[in-house]
């Protein structure tokens, strides 16, 4: 390995920063610290929930400055990046090119790599040249604006329209006729998603029903990891806005091995080729968004990083020891790894607030925390305060619940749901409707 035959004592002991302040950073910390090789854990910049598996530090994820300066005085051994925004903008780039910093192994890919979240454009190219099954795609910027509003003229709605850079999970349109798809185009040009929708790319409607596949990779071998259905709507029955997602379930009942084998042969199997194709240092998670077809799998998206409410399902359901996992794709034992899942169903609920995800207030003061026992409460959007815990984003937590059906699982994460309060909350109850 690059890192040498150091890092084996190392990784027996060690102390970790983790990046970011959701609902996927509270279920890593907490995984982490059941390891006994977790010898301290420090979570930036944190919410209520990390602060209780670790020490949350007041730092910025995309300050790279302060992380640097933090890693070299605690004498960091290892650093794990939740968000995609400090994947995109070069944070493995920057450690792996400083001499003070370039020991310390960093979860995530380069620059290079988190282009596949970080561009539409470079991901939809990726796909095609690798073959990998995909909608059929156009990209236009301000530049091409007649071509793509006579290209729009040219499809059958529904049309997606996705604004190719990072848009905090917001930058995907899918209108419903020709002319709304022509009035969203203009307006996303014109700054709808800020330089997020400088270039957007126009595909393909495809319908079906959607899940996500995780892959851990250290740019050779792989391995998968549990799968995983997200639910973005804010509405029951799937209706109202895109959110960031508010609830998962954990496994999808329709992705059996048939489906995988398709997924790991056509898709992985070609997207692992293709980093080594070009060459690109990936020693973290691909996310890999996909919709089942008339029983085909194609890829809707890729991120670089592990997804947010997914992770709150996938990381209770691994047995396998976290600091093993993350140690592995930096001393090459990652191929001798075997992948450990609970059989169980996993479910989880979002609590968020009122107003969400639209307009929203913060501050909240959040009660019934100490009635939930049995179930797991992962925090996203919280803050400790001298009053007691209070609401701090739009999604604020994350319940999930273990049942022997997907039926019992979502039923013990509402009951949770109905315990906590806050002013406003609110959650969907329909969580798995599809396969109840």
């Amino acid at each position: 390995s690059e890192f040498g035959t150091s890092f084996q004592k190392i990784f027996k002991s060690m102390k970790i920063l983790l990046l970011g302040s959701g609902g996927r950073e509270h279920a890593f910390a907490w995984k982490l610290t059941q390891s006994p090789k977790c010898e301290r854990l420090y979570i930036a910049p944190g919410n209520a929930g990390t602060s209780q598996c670790g020490e949350n530090v007041a730092m910025q994820v995309n300050d790279f400055a302060a992380i640097e300066a933090f890693c070299i005085d605690k004498k960091i051994d290892m650093v794990i990046v939740g968000p995609e925004d400090p994947l995109v903008k070069g944070i493995v780039n920057h450690f792996r090119e400083n001499d003070a910093l370039r020991h310390i192994p960093v979860v995530g890919p380069d620059a290079e790599g988190a282009q596949l979240e970080g561009s539409k454009a470079f991901s939809k190219k990726f796909m095609m040249d690798m073959n990998i099954p995909t909608a059929a795609y156009r990209k236009f910027s301000k530049n091409d604006l007649q071509a793509g509003l006579d290209y729009i003229a040219t499809q059958t709605p529904p049309i997606v329209l996705k604004a190719d850079g990072l848009a905090a999970g917001k930058g995907v349109i899918i209108s419903p006729t020709v002319e709304e798809a022509q009035a969203e185009f203009k307006e996303m040009l014109s700054g709808k998603f800020g330089a997020a929708s400088e270039t957007i790319v126009i595909e393909q409607f495809l319908k079906g029903l959607e899940f996500s596949v995780f892959v851990l990779t250290d740019s050779k071998e792989y391995k998968i990891l549990p799968v995983a259905k997200d639910y973005k709507k804010i509405g029951e029955g799937d209706t109202g806005l895109n959110t960031g997602g508010m609830g998962a379930i954990s496994p999808p009942p329709f992705v059996d091995k048939t489906m995988m084998d398709k997924v790991e042969s056509r898709i992985i199997k070609p997207t692992i080729e293709g980093l080594k194709k070009r060459n690109i240092d990936y020693k973290g998670f691909i996310f890999i968004g996909l919709i089942e077809v008339e029983g085909e799998p194609y890829v809707i998206e890729y991120n670089c990083r592990m997804g947010d409410p997914e992770t709150e399902v996938v990381l209770p359901r691994l047995k396998n020891d976290m600091v093993d996992l993350m140690a592995s794709l930096f001393d090459e034992s990652l191929k001798s790894i075997s992948i450990k899942i609970d059989p169980r169903t996993a479910a989880t609920v979002m609590l968020v607030s009122g107003g969400y995800p639209e307009k929203y207030e913060k501050g909240k003061k959040i009660s019934g925390l100490k009635t939930i026992q049995s179930n797991l409460v992962f925090h996203a959007g919280t803050k400790e305060t001298m009053e007691g815990i209070v609401t701090n984003g739009g999604r604020v937590m994350a319940l999930t619940s273990f049942g022997e059906s997907l039926h019992e699982a979502v039923g013990l994460s509402l009951i949770s749901a109905t315990k906590i309060e806050f002013e406003k909350k609110h959650y969907r109850r329909d969580i798995g409707f599809e396969f109840k």
